[in-house]
């Protein structure tokens, strides 16, 4: 769905949050808030979360330094991609189990009017977001969700 240059199709669309994890959904979710934040004047927040728990981090510390350094790059691409289209953009990191926990808690703090992801992210080792993450977050999200299809 491309959106048209009109009136906003969102009752609020001011603030856009944006879960990232670097695979070819995120980005296409990506692709969907930047055509609406255009539209309504939006704020695009990017989020990723790294999921590893302490337990984890602390068996393979070079493991963690390794994720964190992709997502930290999976987050500045996303910035420059919404920075070019000359939107507002803010990155956030979490590290830590239960992704869609962290995406929730965020859209309540900052009063976000829609999240944006796709229906599908990593799998294996490097995983960060799964298409059960979106379920949980629909379930629970405050605001509307979009879901890209993959």
């Amino acid at each position: 769905m491309i959106i048209e240059h009109g009136a906003c199709p969102l009752t609020r669309g001011e603030k856009l949050l944006v879960a990232l994890d670097g695979s070819e959904h995120a980005y296409k979710a990506l692709d969907q808030a930047i055509s609406l934040a255009k539209v309504c004047n939006s704020s695009i927040y990017l989020i990723s979360v790294l999921d590893l728990y302490p337990g984890q981090m602390a068996l393979a510390p070079l493991l963690e330094e390794k994720l964190s350094a992709e997502i930290r790059e999976t987050l500045e691409k996303g910035k420059e991609i919404v920075e070019k289209e000359n939107l507002s953009c803010e990155t956030i990191v979490h590290m830590g189990g239960m992704a869609h926990e962290f995406i929730v808690k965020e859209a309540k703090e900052k009063g976000i009017d829609l999240i944006v992801m796709g229906s599908h992210g990593r799998t294996g080792l490097s995983k960060l977001l799964v298409g059960s993450v979106t379920e949980r977050v629909i379930g629970h999200a405050p605001c509307a969700v979009m879901v890209t299809p993959k």
